[in-house]
């Protein structure tokens, strides 16, 4: 496969970072939502090059262990445009909530639909999915012909991300879902919390997809 990902739950609601390599050691990660120095040991140990840390929305179990990884990652910090302030505000990005004042500097990158980062040999589409936040996004990652989708708070196994959060928006969300169904069923999917799946499994399990 030409795509490589190890998945490490982190933080205190065991978000799913994803780090994501090519066959050459470019990489990249998604969603560190808490401390994570296996990640640091494990980039070092593979000789990884890391050269971007994505956030798929504003939440703060998705952004947690940031400091831990940006040091590392030559590009920096990409977040959709429409989440922006979550970086800087612990009031946006609902820290206050679970008890802490968690921020840190403005992204390096705002991310816009359909913006397209090459890691080695991926591509990394950017897909503006809002409803669990405004500015959610997936992304969806091919290489020689392998894709896979990472899908953040929007699109779970047999769920779907919750929108009764600040800047959440049930009929955006479900927009966003119809726009997922229109991908080909193979992809696998990766999302913030719980297991893997295909959009075919959720094509035809998943409660809130599209009929």
């Amino acid at each position: 496969m030409s795509i490589n990902l190890r998945r490490f739950p982190l933080g205190e609601l065991w978000t799913n970072f994803y780090l994501v390599w090519d066959e050459g050691g470019a990489a990249f990660g998604v969603d560190p939502g808490g401390s994570c120095p296996e990640v640091v040991d494990f980039i070092a140990q593979r000789g990884l090059r890391l050269e971007w840390v994505l956030l798929t929305h504003g939440h703060w179990d998705h952004m947690g262990g940031l400091g831990d990884l940006r040091s590392l990652s030559a590009h920096g910090v990409g977040i959709h445009r429409l989440d922006r302030e979550a970086l800087v505000d612990p009031r946006v990005n609902l820290s206050t909530f679970l008890g802490q004042e968690g921020a840190f500097e403005p992204a390096d990158r705002l991310l816009e639909e359909g913006d397209l980062l090459q890691v080695g040999a991926m591509g990394v589409r950017v897909i503006h999915t809002p409803g669990h936040t405004r500015g959610s996004c997936c992304f969806l990652v091919e290489a020689e012909g392998d894709r896979i989708l990472l899908s953040g708070d929007t699109l779970f196994a047999r769920s779907v991300g919750r929108t009764d959060l600040p800047g959440g928006d049930g009929d955006q969300l479900e927009g966003s879902i119809r726009r997922l169904s229109e991908l080909d069923r193979s992809i696998r999917v990766y999302p913030g919390h719980g297991p893997e799946t295909t959009l075919g499994e959720e094509s035809l399990h998943n409660p809130f997809w599209p009929r």
